[in-house]
């Protein structure tokens, strides 16, 4: 239609095309980002991605012609686009043969789904308070507004209770996002998870000394 822009979004799940890269939008800070940059890591499959940042605040970014929504993290294989994380991330298993980082089927599978979940909402509640203090006036801030994301994150940590890290190299879908998310509160600081869940100190350590990929895609700006 005249005045509207094409987007690169045709099927999901086209192969990766032999000798060719993955271009991944994201910016360093993502939380999204990092989960599938150290899913690609666990999988083997880190040197199959071309990283572009994005800005995804600026009209003129790229990432706006390539996801409709203006996003990240979005992966285009072949001219073809996905998106949101929890798409190429499965993606991403799927390529590896399946059954890697989401459980092929059965209790295990919806358990790692599910504790995923979690971790993408802890994630979104964090991103909304920093978006809440960066775009906002300061004289506009809603207060109670902050309140309810934190809560959220409160809520789901203190849910948590005593978990070892024991996966080795090939931790699932609910680990990497909960590391993900952990890691991005240590830097944003939007509060401090230890005061909720200080059982999961032990946990992070664990996992960052196990997981391949785990200091290279620690956020930073």
């Amino acid at each position: 239609m005249p005045g509207h822009q094409k987007y690169r979004m045709r099927t999901l799940y086209p192969a990766v095309p032999k000798g060719r890269s993955m271009i991944l939008y994201s910016a360093p800070a993502s939380p999204f980002g990092r989960k599938v940059k150290l899913t690609a890591y666990c999988l083997g499959l880190a040197d199959k991605l071309t990283l572009k940042a994005s800005i995804t605040s600026d009209p003129a970014d790229e990432i706006r012609t390539v996801n409709p929504l203006g996003k990240i993290p979005a992966l285009v294989v072949d001219g073809q686009t996905l998106f949101d994380s929890r798409v190429i991330v499965e993606y991403l298993d799927h390529q590896a043969g399946g059954g890697k980082v989401i459980p092929g089927d059965g209790k295990a599978r919806f358990d790692a789904l599910t504790r995923a979940a979690m971790a993408d909402g802890m994630m979104e509640a964090a991103l909304l308070i920093v978006y809440e203090k960066r775009f906002r006036p300061a004289e506009m801030s809603v207060e109670s507004w902050l309140t309810w994301q934190r809560e959220k994150i409160i809520r789901s940590l203190e849910s948590l209770g005593e978990m070892t890290y024991d996966r080795g190299a090939m931790p699932d879908v609910g680990d990497i996002g909960l590391a993900c998310f952990m890691d991005y509160l240590d830097f944003r600081k939007q509060l401090d998870w230890r005061e909720h869940a200080p059982q999961l100190d032990a946990w992070i350590q664990a996992f960052g000394a196990a997981v391949p990929g785990y200091d290279a895609t620690l956020p930073r700006d």
